[in-house]
């Protein structure tokens, strides 16, 4: 036997969530079993399990994009019984039983063993949002974008993926700005590397086609107005990671950025990325994300209050990452 959350629908179409025993006859089918150690609520863990969106597609769900645990049954290639593994991505929690439960069953090609230097509760603690910020950097070496380039720009940098992001690039060598429309986390972000704190309506007007250039690039987790004006702000030949849309999927913006200064907008999936880029991804992690900043910007919970802290999530109240140990 052991605990999950489990997020069902009932004949009357009314969602519920709610910490339920189970036993390993209700797991999903999958070759691989994993006994959990700790999970995360992300933003889209938080609309699951608020039912604020259709993120899950089949009840009832487990819900959680993130696990961090060893394989316990099952697994192959380089993860077999007994490696510390992690999973991001790939439908778990919307379309596949995730993170939040003491005992997962997956298939064994989403698994990636972990960096030797990384523990369960740092992998936990990076997850999606992490793992999403690295390859966020990633693409901006891909397109040349580096420290010398000049400042590089992060929305949502209170956020998971932000303060992820800025963390890195700072450690980088890179000059990071960080947009935020909570002023009080200022010395939050500043502690992290940030140099210049940008509130967020300086950049919530409506875009021009073209501003004055302030960024050679920049890290965006929110979309919709914010993510046109800094893109009608981006240096010639800079380039925009964008992964998120906190703000809207609309993206009012002209097509100048692109034809007239040579900008790209480079968007990034972290859900069905190859395993040999999550093994680069993690790779650089392991060496380019400092654990002390990972820590300060880290809460740990038990997995009863998780549901509580999914909706605080989406009230905005929460900063940085929250990683819920499935067995406190």
């Amino acid at each position: 036997m052991f605990n999950a959350l489990v997020v069902d629908k009932d004949s009357e179409g009314t969602v519920s969530a709610q910490i339920t025993e189970l036993d390993d006859s209700q797991l999903p089918e999958g070759d691989t079993t994993i006994a959990v150690e700790y999970s995360t609520i992300n933003y889209k863990d938080g609309l699951a399990i608020a039912n604020r969106s259709p993120i899950i597609r089949n009840f009832p769900m487990v819900p959680g994009i993130d696990l961090s645990g060893t394989v316990s049954a099952g697994g192959g290639g380089d993860c077999g019984v007994g490696t510390r593994v992690t999973v991001n991505g790939w439908g778990i929690g919307e379309q596949h039983w995730g993170g939040l439960t003491q005992t997962a069953r997956m298939t064994s090609q989403w698994l990636v063993p972990l960096p030797d230097s990384v523990t369960t509760l740092q992998a936990a603690a990076i997850g999606t949002a992490g793992f999403t910020s690295m390859l966020c950097v990633l693409a901006l070496e891909a397109h040349d974008v580096v420290p010398s380039s000049g400042p590089i720009v992060v929305t949502g940098a209170a956020g998971g993926v932000g303060s992820v992001a800025v963390a890195i690039l700072a450690k980088l060598g890179y000059e990071v700005h960080a947009v935020t429309g909570r002023p009080n986390e200022a010395d939050y972000l500043r502690a992290l590397g940030a140099s210049e704190i940008i509130p967020r309506n300086e950049l919530n007007g409506d875009p021009r086609p073209l501003g004055k250039t302030r960024w050679a690039g920049g890290v965006d987790a929110v979309g919709s107005r914010i993510l046109a004006n800094i893109l009608s702000m981006t240096k010639d030949n800079g380039c925009i990671a964008a992964c998120g849309l906190a703000q809207g999927m609309d993206l009012p913006a002209s097509v100048a950025p692109f034809i007239l200064r040579g900008v790209t907008l480079a968007g990034v999936n972290s859900v069905t990325v190859p395993y040999e880029r999550r093994l680069v991804a993690w790779q650089r992690l392991a060496t380019d994300l400092d654990p002390a900043k990972l820590d300060a910007m880290t809460t740990v919970v038990p997995m009863r209050d998780a549901i509580r802290v999914a909706h605080e999530l989406l009230d905005g109240t929460v900063r940085g990452r929250v990683v819920v140990d499935v067995n406190a």
